[in-house]
């Protein structure tokens, strides 16, 4: 018999539906599971929509200040979905709390911001998981275990992208996301943070690096009133676009190996157009997010005409078995999530962390630190290893 644990969610935009759902659905697909999530607490300073969230999805109350959910003894885990300038105050808050912490990516603003937080979960003794949920998918998994066991042979390059539509209309509102006090980074903590731990998922980690940025958008308007994910705005008070549209980066590995990643908000055409190739001395793997069971593998000896099959990944692949039966039964954004709870959940019952830890958003944020350093400077950044 599985043992109950009080979980709440804090921030109650799109992200916080999906944690609320992944935290639903860990029992159908893990029974294995000792522990079982219960919705105990929803926090949203949006007057109404944490009591439409406990009605809708059965919390048993609902608050506005997230630190009544801090005091609160009923709740020893929390995910923390709300806006990237509150990661760092609510994360190092809840873990001084002793809650374990699901917070998403990535962690803050800055490298320091995830540092603290993770600071804060090791004195504290709890568990920390993050939102890098690509990681997860069963195929990626698979990827990275063929690179491992050397079936493309060595890895001499990458190149990872992250191109999404989401900004793209000169319409879309100015919300907290384009502001450096509040959003910090553009697309380098929305997309590049996600293409930076896949790099380093697969590759290890990246020791030097060049960047690019740019705004592509400079000037959009202010909403009139409340959002929730990318809202237009028309007619509203024009103001500038503080924080970058697009990245383009050079990666040098601690293997040897060598990166492109490439990020964009305004791709017109492009919609999670996310994905890798990787190449190696005997062959390559590539993965597109949009088929996201599926892998792309040449290997063999041929090197020149040797070609690339589809592989369906299945149930020796990650998580898979614990969703479908079979290869080619498809997989979707969600059950990322519910990867990530179980994760998460698997952590605090047996105090060993499984998935991405706060260790991988310091790194990754310390990716991001360097790019926007390095479009600063122009220069070749070194990345810090610590």
């Amino acid at each position: 018999m599985s043992e109950p644990l009080g979980v709440a969610v804090v921030g109650f935009g799109w992200m916080g539906r999906v944690h609320t759902r992944a935290y639903a659905r860990v029992p159908h697909h893990f029974p294995q599971l000792p522990l079982r999530p219960e919705l105990i607490t929803v926090a949203e300073e949006v007057p109404g929509r944490a009591e439409q969230a406990a009605g809708q999805y059965g919390f048993a109350s609902a608050v506005r200040d997230w630190r009544e959910v801090a005091a609160d003894p009923r709740v020893a885990a929390v995910s923390i979905t709300a806006p990237n300038f509150l990661h760092r105050e609510i994360g190092v808050a809840m873990a001084g709390a002793g809650k374990h912490l699901w917070i998403e990516k990535p962690v803050g603003l800055t490298a320091d911001d995830a540092r603290a937080v993770a600071d804060a979960v090791a004195k504290a003794g709890v568990q920390g998981a993050v939102g890098f949920n690509y990681r997860n998918a069963p195929a990626v998994e698979a990827a990275r275990d063929l690179i491992a066991a050397g079936d493309i042979g060595v890895v001499t390059h990458v190149r990872v992208r992250l191109f999404s539509d989401y900004a793209a209309h000169p319409d879309s509102a100015l919300t907290w996301r384009y502001e450096r006090e509040r959003g910090g980074s553009g697309v380098l903590g929305d997309l590049a943070s996600h293409g930076a731990d896949l790099a380093r998922f697969l590759l290890g980690e990246i020791t030097s690096l060049t960047a690019d940025t740019a705004v592509f958008v400079p000037e959009r308007a202010r909403p009139a009133g409340t959002t929730a994910g990318h809202t237009l705005a028309t007619g509203g008070e024009p103001g500038p676009v503080e924080n970058e549209d697009y990245v383009g980066c050079l990666l040098r590995f601690a293997s040897g190996a060598r990166g492109v990643l490439e990020a964009c908000r305004v791709s017109v055409g492009e919609q999670n157009a996310y994905g890798f190739e990787v190449h190696g001395t005997r062959g390559a793997v590539f993965w597109d997010f949009r088929r996201m069971n599926e892998l792309a593998v040449s290997r063999g000896t041929a090197y020149q005409d040797q070609p690339v099959s589809t592989v369906y990944v299945g149930p020796g692949a990650g998580e898979f078995g614990a969703f479908q039966p079979g290869a080619a039964n498809a997989m979707g954004y969600d059950d990322l999530k519910v990867i990530e709870a179980y994760r998460f959940l698997r952590s605090i019952a047996e105090g060993t962390p499984y998935g991405a830890t706060l260790t991988d958003a310091v790194r990754s944020a310390a990716v991001l630190d360097a790019m926007a350093r390095s479009a600063e400077s122009g220069t070749w950044v070194d990345v810090p290893t610590a």
